[in-house]
């Protein structure tokens, strides 16, 4: 029973981290340097993580520069930032790239913060079905008389205070991120 209780934790917790890293995704018109964590550069053939090629650093709020190690990776840096969904148009200088994020429209942010409400659902549905796989494995094992039907109301306690533990853990984190966003 332990066992399944632990399996359970362990996948609502990576479900919560899954949508923190959605989140950091999520720009809010600031220059956040983890939106570059997903893009590949193209080095000498191999796709290498952008933070490998070069520092990067937020120099104003809405700026994010990137010095490459080597000068003649700019172009690749800058193929790599066009070919990505961050919608940036980089400018280079010969020695770095700079990217601005501009403002963010009221509009704009109005729609960030459904989206941001409709991952955070997402996420509660995941942790409530694997609550409710915990929960089926429970029955199985006091079916096949591996625990008692006690050990079992016990589990499921178990389970359920977890669950309310993680959903207001995302409540939370989607509350914070909706307010980042609406007061940029």
């Amino acid at each position: 029973m332990k066992e399944v209780i632990k399996k359970c934790e362990e996948k609502m917790t990576k479900t919560c981290e899954n949508l923190d890293g959605e989140f950091t995704n999520i720009r809010a018109g600031r220059a956040n340097p983890n939106l570059l964590n997903r893009i590949m550069v193209e080095y000498y053939g191999t796709p290498t993580p952008m933070q490998q090629v070069g520092n990067i650093s937020v120099p104003e709020p809405r700026i994010i520069q990137i010095n490459p190690w080597e000068k003649s990776l700019l172009k690749a840096i800058e193929k790599a930032i066009l070919a990505s969904d961050l919608g940036i148009t980089p400018t280079n200088d010969g020695t770095s790239i700079r990217l601005v994020f501009p403002e963010l429209t009221e509009e704009r942010r109005k729609e960030l913060v459904k989206d941001i409400k409709k991952k955070g659902e997402a996420a509660k549905v995941a942790v409530r079905n694997v609550r409710r796989d915990a929960n089926d494995t429970l029955k199985k094992m006091e079916k096949s008389t591996d625990i008692t039907e006690d050990e079992r109301k016990e589990g499921e306690e178990k389970i359920q205070k977890m669950t309310d533990k993680y959903v207001a853990k995302i409540d939370k984190s989607v509350e914070n991120k909706s307010k980042e966003i609406m007061t940029v």
